[in-house]
């Protein structure tokens, strides 16, 4: 379940001088700001965003080339989305590709109001 209490008081401003200026917020921004908080020992960074169709989360741990891990992912999914929203992970065409930082992984949600197509869940696993 998303945690938007949490993630206010997690939130980049005028105080966290390691984060430049244009990516400081409030919570008036809604799902737009710099995130810090610490998730199994480690300290995460996402940057969210939403526009042209899409809510976005790029996650990183701070200081690291190693990116978080899937059980690390599923919780930034669990902070920012409802258990029922459909969030991807894109593997891109190689020529559409696109690395700033080696240890960034990215969460997308479509929102423009159709449903994001998925598998049948027998596609994927047993239940």
């Amino acid at each position: 379940m998303s945690d938007w209490k949490f993630l206010n008081q997690k939130r980049a401003n005028e105080l966290d001088r390691t984060v430049p200026p244009q990516y400081w917020s409030t919570a008036a921004d809604g799902f737009n700001g710099v995130f810090r908080f610490m998730l199994g020992g480690a300290p995460i960074r996402c940057v969210a965003s939403d526009g042209g169709g899409w809510q976005h989360v790029s996650a990183s741990i701070e200081r690291e080339s190693k990116p978080p891990t899937w059980s690390d992912m599923c919780k930034i999914k669990d902070l920012f989305w409802e258990p029922e929203d459909v969030v991807v992970q894109f593997h891109p065409k190689k020529s559409q590709y696109v690395n700033s930082h080696p240890g960034c992984l990215h969460l997308w949600r479509c929102i423009d109001g159709r449903e994001f197509p998925t598998p049948p869940s027998y596609m994927v696993g047993l239940k």
